[in-house]
């Protein structure tokens, strides 16, 4: 009886998830809502970085927040493990609720609409490749086998979520520590946090140039 049991759980436990993959993908912003009154695992936080992997805005909210004694303490470790477990989508913002005192949507709500707004965002091509001049300045591409990686251009391809086209030579061995200056760089400049940003590396010159 046991073994059948944990059997028709497992099934169960497959089919919530197989639910909760397709609402994702159906979803422009997701609300992660984790009982904030119960100890928060790093598993849970994850969940947020799942819904980044398929592209969408996140918001975490915890619930339950009158029952919490040490707030600010609470606060802050959610806040340290966010930044842990999520480098790739730094800024995460996060929303306490009460529903016992009736507090939070509204901030919710507002933060749901301003996560949208960024995800929606498009950036001139002559903003990005100002900032990219600058960013390139403070810390230039590496040299693997001691030729320099060249970044030439870049433009942003497409929204939903912010995806860049970068143009330039040996990008294929870009490292994924420089990758990652890149994309924390545009998300503090651009304003852009808690939003996944997507890469497109592509070699050659830039096609915009008037000789070509």
């Amino acid at each position: 009886g046991i073994r059948r049991k944990s059997r028709v759980q497992a099934k169960v436990e497959k089919l919530s998830v197989a639910d909760a993959l397709r609402a994702i993908r159906f979803a422009e912003c997701v609300v992660v809502l984790i009982d904030a009154s119960l100890p928060i695992e790093r598993q849970d936080l994850a969940l947020c970085d799942l819904v980044a992997g398929e592209g969408r805005a996140v918001v975490l909210a915890l619930s339950k927040w009158d029952l919490v004694e040490e707030k600010q303490k609470k606060l802050k470790e959610v806040m340290s493990d966010l930044e842990d477990v999520l480098p790739e989508i730094r800024g995460v913002p996060v929303v306490t609720l009460s529903a016992k005192q009736e507090r939070g949507i509204d901030k919710l709500l507002e933060t749901v609409f301003k996560a949208l707004e960024r995800w929606n965002r498009r950036i001139p091509t002559s903003q990005v490749n100002r900032w990219l001049e600058g960013a390139i300045a403070r810390n230039p591409p590496p040299a693997p086998s001691g030729r320099r990686i060249k970044i030439r251009y870049a433009t942003q391809a497409n929204a939903r979520p912010p995806t860049f086209a970068i143009f330039g030579n040996q990008l294929s061995k870009m490292p994924e520590s420089y990758t990652r200056y890149l994309m924390n760089g545009l998300r503090q400049d651009f304003d852009l946090p808690g939003v996944p940003i997507r890469f497109s590396l592509r070699g050659g010159k830039n096609p915009f140039d008037k000789d070509r």
